[in-house]
Parts: structure tokens; C-alpha cells; sequence
């Protein structure tokens, strides 16, 4: 079985990554959506809510599982025996960023990262931007599915 585990804090969840994961639906044979947990990172979202924003986006696709882990994405991979690791670039900043981090895991644990373009449409959406226009009043609905509209 071919299983990726995409990881994020899903801060909160956006349309470019949903873009990534029905994307990634045709490479894997599962994708778990991993929320990092980070004592020193300040969430908007809590834990709580953030898994049911996955949940209830993915709860008709009986391939997406979700879990959140703390430490090395490497091995929460190796804990739940994926081998590979699904990113989204939007950008090349993000490439550069990313390509670090996968050669890094790669020396760690021989764990490859698959890297999807986000969709052009959806490549200038951030978890950083919705969450700038959540704290402001902004209309966000059209950068979030559905199950984050709150």
C-alpha cells in the first residue's frame, strides 16, 4: 500500500491544501493528515477544531485518515509505516524551503517527498493569510471549505 502522510498545523485548513490532498488521492492508496503538535507555536484554532476541520472535509473519503503527532515528521512516518511525504509548492520560495527539509528526511529515514504544484487558482492562499483576514472581519469563505467557515 502506498500511504503519504501529509503534515501541516491546519491552522486553519485552506483551499490550496484541500486542492493538494484530492490531488494526492490519485498517487496514494491513503494520505493521513498529520497535525503537528508545537508547545511553542501559537494557534489560532485549537487542536480540537482544527482536526474537525479535516474530518468533516474528508468524512465521505474513506482513504484520508487523520492523526496529530509531535516530533519528527520522519518518524511518525515510520510509526505508521508511510513512505512518503506529500508537500504543496506554491511558489519558488516554498521550494527552496521544502527542498531542505526533504533531502534532510531523506538522510533521516529514506522517506520520500512527493511535491504537488498548487493549483493557479489557489496557489496565493496561506493558512497565515486567512487567519490576517479572520482577526480583521474579512470575508474568508472563498479561501477555506466549508467545514472552517465558522
Amino acid at each position: 500500500m502506498k500511504r503519504a502522510v501529509f503534515p501541516g498545523s491546519f491552522d486553519p485548513l485552506t483551499l490550496g491544501h484541500y486542492d493538494i490532498i484530492e490531488r494526492g488521492l490519485k498517487l496514494f492508496d491513503e494520505i493521513i493528515l498529520a497535525i503537528g503538535v508545537n508547545a511553542e507555536k501559537k494557534y489560532m484554532f485549537t487542536l480540537e477544531q482544527r482536526e474537525h476541520f479535516l474530518k468533516e472535509s474528508f468524512k465521505d473519503e474513506s482513504r484520508i485518515k487523520v492523526m496529530t503527532y509531535e516530533g519528527l515528521t520522519v518518524d511518525f512516518c515510520n510509526k505508521t509505516d508511510s513512505g512518503f511525504i506529500l508537500r504543496g509548492l506554491r511558489n519558488p520560495a516554498d521550494f527552496e524551503f521544502e527542498k531542505a527539509i526533504a533531502h534532510t528526511n531523506r538522510k533521516l529515514a529514506q522517506i520520500e517527498t512527493v511535491f504537488l504544484l498548487t493549483s493557479s487558482g489557489k496557489s496565493y492562499i496561506s493558512s497565515s493569510i486567512v487567519r490576517d483576514v479572520i482577526r480583521n472581519g474579512g470575508d474568508y469563505t472563498g479561501l477555506v471549505p466549508d467545514a472552517v467557515r465558522i
